[in-house]
C-alpha cells in the first residue's frame, strides 16, 4: 500500500460518480476497503479496483450489482413526487456543493444532490427538478459566464445568479508536455488525440466556444466523440497515455499523476435560483452558509478556488 496514492472519500466520490456520502454509505455496509490515518478514512486505489471489479462480477453473475449509484438513483429520484417530500435539490458536480449540501443539513434543511452538468442543470432548473443550479458556461460573444445562458435557457423567468467561486480552466497534459500543447490552436493538429466531456458540461461548451472562433469542427478532432463525465477520469485517461490532452479544471490536475496543467481561462462558477423562491428558508440558510467565515474557511486551504466573491449576488435576469 506504500507505493499507492492515498484517496479522500472526495477522489472516490468522484472516480465511482456518486456523493461523498454514497461512499461512506459503502465503508459503512462494508463493501469497499479502506484504512483510517488518525480519524481520517483513506482508500488505496487498489480498493476503488477491487470493488470496482467486484461489482462487474456480481453484475455477470446474474446478481444485482452492488454499486451505489443504483441506490442513489433511488434517493435522488428528481420526480415530483420525491421533491415534495424532501425538498431541496442543488444540482452540479463541485467539492464546495457536497460540502454545502452537509451544512445545510446541520441546519435543518434537507439538501439533496443531483450530479448533472451545466447546461442540463439550467434545464432542471427551469422544469422545476431542482431548486437550486450552479453553471459554468462561457459565451464568447458577450465573454460573459452563465448569465446569457440563464437568459435564454430560463426564457421568461426571472433568476437570481450568485457566486460561489472562481476556478482555472485549462488543459491536461502529459508529464513534460511531449507534444508542446499549449493552446486552442493545437486541437486542429493532426497528431494530437484528445478525450471529451459529455454535451453540456462547462468544459465542453468552453472547447466548442474557442473551436468555433478558430473555425474548427469537433469532428475533425481524434478523439472528441469519446466521452467522459467527470474532471477527473478525463485528466487519469491523459496522465495514463490514453489521450495527450483534455478539457479541466486545475484543482483536478493537482491530483492526477503524469499530468501537467496549461491554464487558458479564469472561469466563474455560480449558481442560479429562481426570484421567486429567493426568499425562502431553504435559500436564506444557503446564503447565510456561503458568506460565512466558517464555511470560506473550509477552502482557504484548498488550491484551485478563488473566492473572494462566494455569497455574493451577481445579477439578476
Amino acid at each position: 500500500m506504500n507505493d499507492e496514492r492515498a484517496l479522500t472519500a472526495e477522489d472516490v466520490a468522484e472516480r465511482l460518480h456518486v456523493s461523498k456520502s454514497g461512499v461512506y454509505a459503502l465503508v459503512k455496509g462494508g463493501e469497499i476497503g479502506f484504512y483510517k490515518v488518525g480519524r481520517k478514512i483513506r482508500f488505496a486505489e487498489s480498493d476503488v479496483r477491487d470493488y470496482i471489479e467486484k461489482s462487474k462480477t456480481n453484475a455477470r453473475d446474474g446478481g444485482r450489482p452492488e454499486t451505489v449509484a443504483l441506490r442513489e438513483d433511488q434517493y435522488f429520484d428528481l420526480s415530483q413526487e420525491r421533491r415534495s417530500e424532501a425538498g431541496f435539490v442543488i444540482c452540479g458536480q463541485d467539492l464546495i456543493l457536497d460540502i454545502l449540501s452537509n451544512f445545510l443539513r446541520l441546519h435543518g434543511v434537507m439538501a439533496l444532490r443531483a450530479y448533472i452538468g451545466s447546461y442540463d442543470s439550467l434545464i432542471s432548473l427551469y422544469q422545476d427538478r431542482v431548486s437550486v443550479a450552479t453553471t459554468h458556461l462561457w459565451d464568447s460573444l458577450t465573454d460573459d459566464y452563465n448569465v446569457p445562458y440563464v437568459r435564454y435557457i430560463l426564457p421568461g423567468i426571472r433568476c437570481v445568479v450568485v457566486n460561489v467561486t472562481y476556478r482555472t480552466q485549462g488543459l491536461y497534459v502529459a508529464k513534460g508536455n511531449p507534444k508542446g500543447i499549449q493552446s486552442w490552436e493545437d486541437f486542429g493538429r493532426d497528431d494530437i488525440t484528445m478525450i471529451n466531456r459529455e454535451k453540456g458540461a462547462g468544459s465542453r461548451v468552453l472547447l466548442d466556444e474557442n473551436l468555433k472562433l478558430l473555425d474548427l469542427y469537433g469532428s475533425s478532432i481524434r478523439g472528441y466523440g469519446n466521452e467522459n463525465q467527470s474532471h477527473l477520469a478525463v485528466a487519469s485517461a491523459v496522465g495514463r497515455g490514453d489521450a495527450d490532452v483534455a478539457v479541466g479544471s486545475e484543482k483536478i490536475a493537482r491530483q492526477v499523476e503524469n499530468v501537467d496543467f496549461i491554464p487558458l481561462k479564469k472561469e466563474r462558477y455560480d449558481l442560479v435560483v429562481k426570484k421567486e423562491r429567493f426568499d425562502t428558508p431553504e435559500v436564506k440558510a444557503m446564503l447565510r452558509i456561503l458568506r460565512s467565515e466558517k464555511f470560506r474557511n473550509e477552502f482557504r486551504s484548498i488550491g484551485g478556488y478563488d473566492i473572494r466573491d462566494m455569497g455574493n449576488v451577481i445579477t439578476e435576469t
